[in-house]
């Protein structure tokens, strides 16, 4: 799969959607959409099919663990980078298993969030 050139953003709290949607921006993704939930996510996807998604994991009513859950369902598998304040390892593994190609931590400095995140899309286009 080629880099994606537009994704879905998915996080209960704006200011979060907002600072994700400037660094995918500076990372050369243009196109981007907002879901607030999991429920709402999973109806973009399956409209809009994009081509990557970044999901928080703490969302109110579904979580990012079980948006990820019913994603590895659908075939082909929309990538998906984790993009959470969550730093658990066994929420890291759970998320790795699921499919998620990427892990990122919201805290990290704009310059390594950045970096990884380009990481995480970079590894889309590698086909890893």
């Amino acid at each position: 799969m080629a880099r994606p050139t537009n994704a879905l953003i998915v996080d209960d709290e704006p200011h979060v959607r907002v600072y994700l949607r400037l660094l995918l921006k500076e990372l050369g993704i243009e196109q981007t959409w907002e879901a607030s939930n999991g429920t709402e996510a999973l109806k973009m996807v399956a409209e809009l099919k994009p081509e990557a998604i970044l999901l928080d994991m703490n969302m109110p009513g579904m979580s990012g663990l079980t948006v990820l859950t019913e994603l590895a369902a659908i075939n082909p598998f929309p990538p998906v980078i984790v993009v959470s304040s969550q730093n658990a390892a066994k929420t890291i593994l759970e998320c790795r298993k699921l499919g998620a190609v990427a892990y990122v931590l919201k805290h990290l400095p704009k310059n390594e969030a950045l970096k990884m995140l380009g990481e995480g899309l970079d590894a889309l286009d590698d086909g890893t």
